[in-house]
């Protein structure tokens, strides 16, 4: 474990660029649908988005959910550390609880106004892949560090348990968000569990009703229990918000603007 902790930009960097490159090789050999706007636009401004959210994070924040579990591990914060579980049984039941609170989380994005014209920006896509993953505006990733950062200190999340979750997150986050199809054995067998590229596929629908469903990122269980998780969309949904679908919408510029436009 503390070879992990002592590893652990080497280890997101290594993660997030062989997710990232594998997604992109899936999705140039077999597409699950045809690319109307050009990939190079779409990748390289939402990629940039990458640059620009760390950037903001480690201008504002400075310690991120890391320095935060860090910090709350030394000084035995939080309700984990009240309840004498053996180490492995803290980091599964942290990485539970983590799960379900970026999963209300994103609830909240989209039912306070406010909040959706931040998450809109990811929503506005009209195109999905790998990159679609990484799409999201510096304000909500600088609101949903802040919350992460509240999480971890409140449950008493290892520090391990932390580094671990937010590799997986990203990981899936790449991957239901890739232009790939699964065959039909292995979709039906991994959604069970897993949030699939085509599950994922319904949340960014045109339709607002299927839009907020399949909340997940990593696993179904918690739509599943809360009533949320929707199987497929109707017949004739399309992917984006009906509006910034247009090649120079995916700029930048214009993304970043994008919350405080009507």
């Amino acid at each position: 474990m503390n070879w992990l902790l002592t590893h652990q930009d080497n280890l997101r960097l290594g993660v997030f660029v062989a997710c990232l490159a594998a997604m992109m090789v899936w999705e140039l050999r077999a597409p699950a649908a045809r690319a109307d706007l050009p990939r190079f636009v779409r990748w390289t401004n939402n990629l940039a988005l990458v640059i620009v959210d760390a950037i903001v994070l480690r201008l504002a924040l400075p310690l991120l959910a890391m320095g935060a579990a860090v910090w709350a591990d030394a000084g035995g914060y939080g309700l984990l550390h009240l309840t004498g579980l053996p180490d492995w049984a803290r980091i599964l039941l942290a990485l539970a609880l983590l799960d379900l609170a970026i999963w209300a989380q994103h609830l909240v994005l989209h039912k306070v106004p406010i909040l959706w014209r931040l998450h809109r920006m990811h929503h506005a896509d009209p195109e999905m892949d790998a990159t679609t993953g990484l799409r999201f505006h510096p304000g909500e990733v600088l609101l949903s560090m802040l919350f992460k950062m509240a999480v971890v200190v409140a449950i008493g999340a290892p520090p391990v348990a932390v580094l671990l979750f937010e590799v997986i997150l990203n990981a899936a986050s790449l991957f239901n968000h890739a232009n790939i199809r699964l065959p039909v054995r292995i979709e039906r067998a991994l959604r069970l569990v897993v949030v699939t590229p085509d599950l994922h596929r319904i949340h960014h629908s045109d339709r607002r009703d299927e839009a907020d469903s399949n909340y997940g990122f990593s696993v179904t269980w918690w739509d599943r229990l809360f009533g949320t998780f929707r199987a497929a969309p109707r017949p004739g949904h399309r992917l984006g918000i009906g509006t910034y679908g247009t090649q120079r919408d995916q700029w930048l510029d214009r993304l970043l603007i994008q919350p405080f436009r009507r």
